[in-house]
């Protein structure tokens, strides 16, 4: 599962990076470090009319009668559930991202980051509800630097295959059983300043 991810200096200069190079300007300031939780908007890569899209979506679908939310959805059943079929099918997106957290059993945090400390590209799927546009991250079986502290984690994508998450449809389910790359791990992760 995850249940928070973060986003630092260097990811956000990346994520304002894409913006300029789609011509988002304006709302590029939306787009800073902090972390994410549940219920939060967050910068999100969409796909529209065949070309890569940036834009800020709320995180977490709606519960069953509307009691909570449902932040993640496993990348093996995706394609089975009602109400994540036509989202994978139709609206994909990618989570940029520096790393995400996990707690173990103990209670320990541990963020994870990519091992090249570049962008973390978590694979989600979104959809318009009656209170907005929501989106959810994929999870998928853990890797050997994750399998200790935790039984899920997100479906993270290579970059060069990121953008054929998005618009290549025929690729859907090979890109679902992707294995991620081995991880960073630390429990020393330093709270990002609010000021």
């Amino acid at each position: 599962m995850c249940g928070r991810y973060f986003i630092d200096d260097e990811t956000s200069k990346e994520i304002k990076k894409i913006l300029q190079q789609i011509d988002k300007k304006s709302a590029s300031s939306e787009f800073g470090c902090r972390d994410i939780r549940p219920s939060d908007r967050a910068p999100v890569l969409t796909a529209r009319k065949g070309a890569v899209d940036a834009e800020m979506i709320e995180w977490g679908f709606p519960g069953f009668q509307k009691k909570g939310l449902i932040i993640n959805a496993r990348s093996e059943t995706v394609l089975e559930k009602p109400m994540f079929r036509d989202s994978v099918l139709n609206r994909r997106c990618i989570l940029p991202a520096s790393g995400y957290y996990e707690w173990s059993r103990d209670r320990t945090k541990y963020a994870f980051r990519p091992k090249n400390a570049g962008t973390l590209y978590m694979a989600g799927i979104y959809k318009l509800f009656d209170q907005g546009m929501r989106f959810v991250i994929l999870t998928t079986a853990p890797n050997p630097s994750v399998q200790d502290i935790h039984d899920r984690m997100p479906l993270v994508l290579k970059r060069e295959t990121a953008e054929a998450w998005l618009l290549d449809d025929s690729n859907v389910e090979a890109l679902l059983a992707v294995r991620p790359e081995e991880l960073d791990r630390s429990s020393d992760y330093e709270q990002m300043s609010l000021f």
